[in-house]
């Protein structure tokens, strides 16, 4: 059996967090670093895959989540489920998926969510329908909130008034990120190269608590989103080409 490390404030150092393991001298490792590192003091759980093996799952209380969703303080969220390369195909998400529902049952939660996407960057829901997920929320485009019951009680919801929070942002290119992603900082850097190409006005706006996220942001992603004009273009990271191609 593959062994699976929990990474704590202690050990982030030694272990790492995946994401950008060959970078950890750049800025954006270093604010995802100092992002974990207040998010373990709020109950934040960490597991990487060891062995060599790659991937790893990310979660939280819900009600410290950064996703954008409410009524979520007694379930566990997940913001990240990762298994890349070889290690795809050996059970290696379903051994990191039990490592999630054991520390919620262990810490007296009443179930774990997750928000999945059809698109980029999530949970496929079908990773998570065979598990006893079931979506209780849903929103466009192809957002699906999913919860495990472990006992009954009110489901948690998506925060909604995405249009308003997107036209919120103004005329222009804008770009709204946290350092939960240490990529993010690459996408901000070519949302500001094609807004520069099209004279466009660019604001890079940096998500920096829970409570901002589901008070702006303009999906229940949270983590990233680019608004064009007051509407959403991507909930994802783009390259320069592909935001010109989206915008001519």
């Amino acid at each position: 059996m593959t062994e699976i490390i929990t990474v704590t404030a202690e050990t982030v150092d030694k272990h790492g967090f995946f994401c950008k393991m060959s970078a950890r001298k750049t800025p954006a490792w270093q604010a995802k670093r100092d992002w974990l590192m207040a998010r373990f003091d709020e109950g934040l759980q960490l597991r990487l895959l060891g062995d060599g093996e790659r991937g790893f799952v990310e979660f939280m209380p819900g009600d410290k989540s950064w996703r954008a969703i409410d009524g979520a303080g007694d379930v566990v969220v997940i913001h990240c489920l990762w298994v890349v390369g070889k290690s795809k195909g050996q059970s290696h998400a379903t051994a990191l998926m039990n490592e999630v529902e054991n520390w919620a049952r262990a810490n007296g939660y009443r179930g774990v969510a997750a928000l999945t996407s059809s698109g980029n960057w999530l949970i496929e829901p079908g990773v998570l329908e065979h598990r006893g997920y079931a979506s209780v929320d849903h929103a466009d485009p192809g957002f699906d909130l999913m919860l495990k019951r472990f006992s009954p009680g009110p489901d948690p919801r998506l925060s909604g008034d995405w249009d308003a929070k997107a036209a919120a942002c103004g005329p222009g290119l804008t770009v709204l990120r946290s350092a939960q992603c240490p990529y993010l900082e690459d996408a901000a850097a070519h949302a500001r190269r094609a807004a520069d190409h099209l004279g466009l006005a660019f604001t890079d706006r940096l998500i920096e608590t829970a409570d901002d996220l589901r008070a702006h942001s303009p999906t229940p992603y949270g983590t990233y989103a680019l608004v064009h004009d007051g509407k959403l273009l991507a909930y994802h990271y783009l390259l320069e080409k592909q935001i010109l191609a989206a915008l001519t």
